[in-house]
């Protein structure tokens, strides 16, 4: 039977736990929002993440990019203290990169409820 959660995927998801818990904690820059870590994906040699964030509240591209900077500044401290946490041989480096799925998703649903209240609209005059 094949491994359905590998070591990679455990790694990510403790990762994302402790950033959840560490970010709020101990990045102290007044420019940083309201982050939300939505994944972690690891590489098979453990030696990278890709850690992908939401920005709650304004969405602009200038927020998110000012949230990113400050995150890639503070990716050496923060891994420094992943490695505290976790029990790991060797911590992979953090790449942060915003994730679009959720603005992606509201757009789209916003689409459809738009195309759901045309079409209902549409049914109502031909039914009388």
């Amino acid at each position: 039977m094949a491994k359905q959660y590998s070591r990679t995927q455990r790694i990510g998801d403790q990762i994302q736990r402790e950033l959840a818990i560490l970010i709020p904690q101990e990045v102290k820059d007044p420019r940083l929002g309201l982050i939300t870590i939505t994944g972690v994906d690891v590489s098979r040699d453990i030696g990278h993440a890709k850690v992908y964030v939401t920005v709650m509240g304004e969405n602009s591209a200038e927020v998110i990019k000012e949230n990113l900077a400050v995150l890639k500044d503070t990716a050496g401290y923060l891994r420094m203290l992943l490695g505290k946490a976790m029990k790991l041989r060797s911590v992979p480096s953090l790449h942060f990169h915003y994730d679009e799925s959720i603005s992606r998703g509201a757009h789209l649903s916003a689409l459809i409820e738009k195309a759901v209240s045309e079409d209902q609209r549409k049914a109502e005059p031909s039914g009388e």
